[in-house]
């Protein structure tokens, strides 16, 4: 019964938020769908890292995957004249750079967390020359409407929705990959492997291979989420467009307790919070009471305030982090 009521309270209380909104003058639908496009990302790179994390490696690189691949997509998308296309080539690109994070994490027994930072840092360095050296020009790469991926319209009465499929698909991703990790014996071993490898590898089952499979999943669902920021949500590429969007997506990894579907919840009030900053940044008779660089500051307050909640009632996997050495 506790349970029951629980799941009533949030969508009641996120109703009641709506309401308080639109009476101040905001619109509710145009913060949704703001808001679904602000979590895609969050939700796709999340739930691919709880995964990871899961079965024993932490990537904190998913900020420079969100960079790199954005922008790598973006001349994917030019080159085949079409935004689906860019979308493969920015998973691709994550799930590679994902697999040389596995490989190093275990067959090279790399400190995984140094390994993370270099990559955001390589990223930072590599998307100004990619920009330079593919388009000639610095910084910013805008391209061709018809390579992008539209939005589509959803109608409702007296306006339209617009959403986009990735939305949809990322919902169904953390949906897939709890059931996954909970009902299957895949997650069973998953799971063991973050606990404790020696007694998955003494039942057979490679810990090697599993890692590097999920930290290269994890990469993949990373570069789709950084492919979705370039080619469906902003329409271009800046060299800071990741905004550091890839240590939120952590902020909602550990806050889940590395739970897949919680993880998307974070996700939402995230990609909430930050369409909330931008509808309040530019509203009419309410961006002049608050300063507007201290509005656009509200994802990054809420990620700090939900992680220093969350994070002390949070269990995490023994072997998290640590290489797996063979006695």
């Amino acid at each position: 019964m506790r349970s029951f009521v629980k799941l009533l309270i949030a969508p009641a209380a996120f109703a009641a938020v709506l309401v308080a909104l639109a009476a101040a003058g905001l619109s509710p639908v145009s913060l949704m769908e703001a808001a679904l496009l602000a979590m895609t990302p969050l939700a796709l790179a999340a739930a691919g890292e709880a995964l990871n994390q899961k079965g024993g490696i932490s990537n904190i690189g998913i900020d420079g995957i969100f960079l790199i691949t954005a922008t790598v997509a973006v001349l994917g998308a030019e080159d085949f004249g079409n935004g689906y296309a860019g979308m493969l080539v920015g998973a691709a690109l994550g799930g590679f750079l994902g697999l040389i994070h596995g490989f190093l994490s275990t067959y090279a027994k790399a400190n995984q967390i140094v390994a993370g930072i270099g990559l955001n840092i390589f990223s930072y360095g590599f998307v100004p020359y990619f920009l330079m050296a593919a388009w000639g020009f610095p910084g910013i790469r805008v391209p061709p409407k018809e390579v992008l991926v539209p939005l589509r319209v959803v109608p409702i009465t007296g306006t339209s929705f617009r959403l986009s499929e990735f939305s949809v698909l990322a919902v169904v991703f953390a949906v897939v990959l709890h059931f996954i990790l909970y009902r299957t014996p895949l997650g069973l071993r998953i799971r063991a492997c973050g606990e404790s490898p020696e007694a998955v590898d003494v039942a057979g089952v490679g810990v090697f291979r599993l890692r590097i499979a999920l930290s290269t999943l994890g990469g993949a669902m990373a570069g789709l989420g950084g492919a979705f920021m370039s080619l469906a949500w902003f329409g271009g590429v800046v060299k800071e467009i990741s905004a550091g969007r890839g240590f939120i997506a952590l902020a909602c990894v550990v806050a889940s307790g590395l739970e897949p579907l919680l993880s998307l919840g974070f996700a939402f009030i995230f990609g909430f919070s930050e369409a909330l900053a931008y509808a309040v940044a530019i509203t009419p008779g309410i961006k002049e009471l608050v300063p507007y660089h201290l509005v656009l500051s509200t994802p990054y307050v809420v990620t700090l305030a939900i992680v220093a909640v969350f994070i002390g009632r949070r269990r995490f996997p023994r072997s998290l982090g640590q290489p797996y050495v063979k006695d």
